[in-house]
C-alpha cells in the first residue's frame, strides 16, 4: 500500500506542479498560448489559457489529493480521523474515475474537439485519471494502516 500511496502522491504533485507553472503563465506543452490551450483544454476555439486563478487553484486540490493519498497509505489517524480520510480518499478516487470515464464519452468529444487535445485526451489523460482512480480504489478498499 505504501508503494502505491507514494506513486499517487509523486504524480499527483507533478500534475501540481505543472498546473502551478501554467498558472504562472508557462506554455508547454504548446509553443505560445493559444497552442498550449488547444493541448491542454481542448474547448471549442480556445485559444487563451484559464485564469492564473483557476490554474493555481487545480494546483492546490492536486496536492491537497496528493497529500490524501500519502496519508491513507502511511498515516495511523485517530480513529474519529479514519472515517474522514477514508470519505476524502473515496471522494478523490470517484473525481478520477469519472473525469477517465467522460473522456471516452461522445459528449466529451463535441465540447472538446480541439487538436492536440483530443488525441492526448484518449491517449494519456483519461487512461491516468482513470489509473489514479483506481489506485485510490486499492488504497481505501485496503482501509488504513493500523
Amino acid at each position: 500500500m505504501i508503494t502505491t500511496s507514494v506513486a499517487l502522491a509523486l504524480i499527483l504533485a507533478a500534475l501540481a506542479a505543472l498546473h502551478a507553472y501554467w498558472g504562472a503563465g508557462g506554455v508547454w506543452p504548446g509553443v505560445d498560448e493559444a497552442s498550449c490551450a488547444r493541448a491542454v483544454t481542448g474547448f471549442r476555439g480556445r485559444r487563451r489559457m484559464p485564469p492564473p486563478a483557476s490554474a493555481f487553484a487545480v494546483a492546490g486540490l492536486l496536492a491537497a489529493a496528493a497529500l490524501v493519498a500519502l496519508m491513507l497509505g502511511t498515516a495511523a489517524p485517530p480513529p474519529q480521523a479514519a472515517s474522514i480520510l477514508w470519505l476524502a480518499g473515496a471522494g478523490v478516487g470517484l473525481v478520477f474515475v469519472g473525469r477517465g470515464l467522460l473522456g471516452f464519452t461522445p459528449a466529451w468529444r463535441r465540447l472538446t474537439p480541439e487538436q492536440p487535445f483530443a488525441r492526448l485526451d484518449r491517449r494519456y489523460y483519461s487512461p491516468l485519471c482513470l489509473a489514479i482512480g483506481l489506485g485510490y480504489a486499492f488504497l481505501v478498499l485496503n482501509g488504513l494502516p493500523q
